[in-house]
C-alpha cells in the first residue's frame, strides 16, 4: 500500500490502562512510516485519535466531552480546505461502535483494539468514501504479526503486551466483551521484541496482560507459563528490570510464585487485585478464590521474596455488600499492609451481569465506604514509604521533572522518587539515599551513579 501522508502529524491520547499505552505506541509504530510524526497539541494535529477506556462510565463518558471539544476544532479546519481526521479506538470503540457516529458524527473512524493494526488501510480508504467507517472484529491473532517498532524509545521503560482478553468473566468487568478470549502470543514473538526494545535502549520491560499471569504461549509443541517466559526474558543481555501487569489470584501458580525469589530481575513489587475481602461478595462478582486463598498466595510470595511490596484493587459498594460484608475488606487490608492501591465506587457497566444485580448499593453508602477505605490505603502507603528514609535505594531515572536538573525515577519496588543533581541523566541507574518520604513519591540524594546500567 502507498503511503497515505507525508510529513503529517497525529496526536494520541490515552485513557486507562498500561495496555492502552502500549496500543497508543503501536498506533504511532503504525503510522510513522506513512509519513505521520507525533504532535503534542490536538488543534494542530492532522490525525486525532482517542484510545478509549470503558472499564467505568466515567472514563467512557471523558470520551464524549473531549470529543466535543476536538470537533469544532475540525469543522474550523475544513472552513480553510485542512482536512482533519478523528479516529477512535480502544475499548469505547469495541463496547459502543456505531452509536459513537450517532452521538458524534464527525468522528471518521471507530476502531476495536484487535483491529488498529490495520488503520493505515483504514484511513487510506476513509479518503475514498463519505461515511464513517467502524472496524470492532476480534482477530487478535493477526495483530502482533503486523506491528512492529519504527520509532526511537523516549524512555528506558517499556512495556511489552504477551497477552490480551479474558476468559474469567467477574461480573462487574467489561474486558471479556471489549478485548474477547485469552489470547497469549507466541513466547519466541515475545522474546523477538523483547530484544528489540532492549536493543533500542529499554532497561526495564513491562509484561502486559489483562490476565497476565495466565499466559501460556506456544513455543513449538510446548506452552511457556508466565514463569517461564519471565526466566527466558532475564536471560537477555542488557535487560535489568522486569515487572508484569495485571494480574489474577487464581492464576498465581507455585513456579510464578517462586520466580520472586529466583529472578533476580523481577522486581520485588506485585500487582495482585483482590477486590473485596468478603467472600460473598466474592462470589458474586465471580472471583473464583476465597479470601484465605489470597492470603495464602501473599504468604508464600512473601516466604520467597520477604520485602516484596504488594499492590491491589479495591472496588467499594458492589451490589449485595454489607456493612459487615466492607468491615471484612478493611480487616483484609490491615492484615496485610499495601505499599499502594487503587480503590473504587462499583460502576455498573452495560452489559455485564452486575449491572442487574439486585440489592445495589446507594451512592452515598459507597462514597463513605470509599473514604474509609482510602483513609486506610493512604496511611500505608504513607507509612510504606517512610520506612524508607536514610535508607538506600536503586533509581532507574525514567523522565524529566518539574525543575531544573531534576529527574524522575522509580525504585525496585514501583515508588517514584526526584532526584536533583546536574550530574544525573534519563536512562540512568543511580544510587540515592532517601531524605524525604511522602505519601506519593520519595526525595533521593545521588551516592553515585550506578556504572552497571550505563549502555
Amino acid at each position: 500500500m502507498k503511503n497515505i501522508a507525508k510529513k503529517k502529524k497525529m496526536y494520541i491520547k490515552t485513557y486507562g490502562c498500561q495496555m492502552n499505552v502500549y496500543d497508543s505506541d503501536k498506533m504511532l509504530d503504525l503510522m510513522i512510516p506513512h509519513g505521520f510524526v507525533e504532535e503534542k497539541d490536538f488543534k494542530d494535529a492532522d490525525l486525532i485519535i482517542l484510545n478509549t477506556c470503558h472499564i467505568r462510565e466515567k472514563a467512557a463518558e471523558k470520551v464524549y466531552s473531549d470529543l466535543g471539544r476536538i470537533v469544532p476544532i475540525k469543522k474550523k479546519a475544513m472552513k480553510s480546505g485542512r482536512k482533519i481526521k478523528i479516529v477512535v479506538a480502544g475499548c469505547v470503540a469495541q463496547a459502543e461502535g456505531r452509536e459513537i457516529i450517532k452521538r458524534q458524527p464527525a468522528v471518521d473512524i471507530v476502531v476495536g483494539p484487535q483491529t488498529y493494526h490495520k488503520l493505515p488501510e483504514f484511513l487510506f480508504n476513509s479518503d475514498k468514501v463519505s461515511k464513517s467507517v467502524v472496524h470492532t472484529e476480534f482477530p487478535v491473532e493477526s495483530k502482533f504479526d503486523e506491528i512492529k517498532i519504527n520509532r526511537i524509545l523516549n524512555n528506558p521503560v517499556s512495556f511489552l503486551s504477551i497477552q490480551e482478553g479474558c476468559n474469567k468473566f467477574c461480573s462487574f468487568c467489561v474486558v471479556p466483551y471489549t478485548r474477547g478470549a485469552e489470547y497469549s502470543r507466541p513466547g519466541l514473538d515475545v522474546l523477538e521484541e523483547a530484544k528489540s526494545l532492549i536493543k533500542k535502549g529499554a532497561k526495564e520491560i513491562c509484561l502486559l496482560g489483562q490476565n497476565v499471569n495466565a499466559y501460556h504461549g506456544q513455543v513449538g509443541n510446548k506452552l511457556w507459563t508466565l514463569s517461564r517466559l519471565i526466566k527466558e526474558i532475564a536471560e537477555i543481555e542488557g535487560l535489568r528490570r522486569i515487572r508484569y501487569t495485571t494480574s489474577h489470584p487464581s492464576d498465581m501458580d507455585e513456579e510464578l510464585i517462586k520466580a520472586h525469589g529466583e529472578v533476580g530481575a523481577l522486581m520485588p513489587y506485585l500487582h495482585l487485585p483482590v477486590q473485596s475481602g468478603d467472600d460473598d461478595v466474592l462470589k458474586s462478582m465471580n472471583r473464583k478464590y476465597t479470601v484465605e486463598t489470597y492470603k495464602t498466595i501473599i504468604e508464600k510470595l512473601r516466604t520467597v521474596c520477604p520485602d516484596i511490596a504488594l499492590s491491589s484493587d479495591f472496588i467499594v459498594g458492589f451490589p449485595g455488600e454489607s456493612d459487615k460484608a466492607f468491615d471484612k475488606t478493611i480487616k483484609l487490608v490491615k492484615e496485610i499492609n499495601f505499599s499502594q492501591a487503587y480503590s473504587f465506587k462499583y460502576s455498573r457497566r452495560p452489559g455485564t451481569p452486575g449491572s442487574i444485580m439486585k440489592r445495589q448499593v446507594s451512592e452515598k453508602i459507597k462514597s463513605k465506604r470509599l473514604l474509609a477505605l482510602q483513609k486506610i490505603l493512604n496511611d500505608q502507603q504513607l507509612f510504606f514509604n517512610m520506612s524508607f528514609l536514610n535508607s538506600k535505594l536503586e533509581v532507574l531515572l525514567e523522565r524529566k521533572g518539574k525543575y531544573k536538573n531534576q529527574l524522575l525515577g522509580r525504585s525496585p519496588y514501583m515508588q517514584a522518587i526526584h532526584v536533583t543533581d546536574p550530574s544525573i541523566a534519563l536512562g540512568q541507574f543511580i544510587d540515592v539515599t532517601i531524605a524525604e518520604a511522602t505519601k506519593n513519591s520519595l526525595r533521593g540524594n545521588l551516592i553515585a551513579i550506578n556504572k552497571r546500567g550505563m549502555n
